[in-house]
């Protein structure tokens, strides 16, 4: 699935053109449209026994899989105040930003209402709070945005054939969660 784009949105010519999928170019104004990368960000929240803590996306793409929380860093955001934000508008957790670790980036594909962004996926990991006594103690606290989040579960992350096990909505999340297992094994 590629953009195509077939009039340019400054000038209304027709004689656009996409060479090398990175950007289009009116031939008519002149005007440019770069297809960047877009920041997007995700944490692994995980308790002692390595159980991680998912949503089940409410919409597409990829809606009723599993994700993990996050999304789309905003103009003038930073990845790390972004997942904080994520965090508290998805599921409904304040996250301690000190606490939170870097992980990894992988390279993800997003195909929203026709149209297909491509992402750079920033992750990141956090212990659960010591308040709680398990993940499923966490998930009861929690309070999902129904417009995103249609469920919250748990699964054990232990493994690399856990990791295949899931239903994940997206490659780079499963990637993420391969390193997870690796550097905790």
């Amino acid at each position: 699935m590629t953009n195509a784009f077939n009039m340019c949105p400054m000038c209304g010519s027709k004689n656009i053109e996409n060479p090398g999928l990175r950007k289009w170019i009116c031939r008519d104004c002149g005007f440019d449209l770069y297809n960047n990368v877009a920041a997007a960000v995700g944490i692994i929240i995980y308790d002692k026994d390595k159980n991680v803590l998912f949503e089940v996306r409410a919409k597409e793409p990829k809606k009723g899989f599993i994700a993990l929380p996050g999304g789309f860093v905003d103009f003038d955001e930073s990845a790390e105040s972004a997942i904080v934000r994520e965090c508290r508008e998805e599921i409904g957790v304040d996250i301690d930003e000190k606490a939170v670790k870097f992980l990894c980036t992988n390279p993800n594909t997003y195909p929203y209402k026709n149209i297909v962004y491509k992402t750079c996926d920033i992750f990141f990991t956090v212990a659960l709070p010591e308040n709680f006594k398990d993940i499923d103690d966490f998930i009861s606290s929690l309070k999902a945005q129904e417009s995103e989040v249609s469920g919250l579960q748990a699964c054990k992350v232990a493994s690399l054939e856990d990791v295949e096990k899931l239903p994940l909505a997206f490659e780079s999340a499963r990637l993420t969660l391969r390193k997870f297992v690796e550097n905790n094994s």
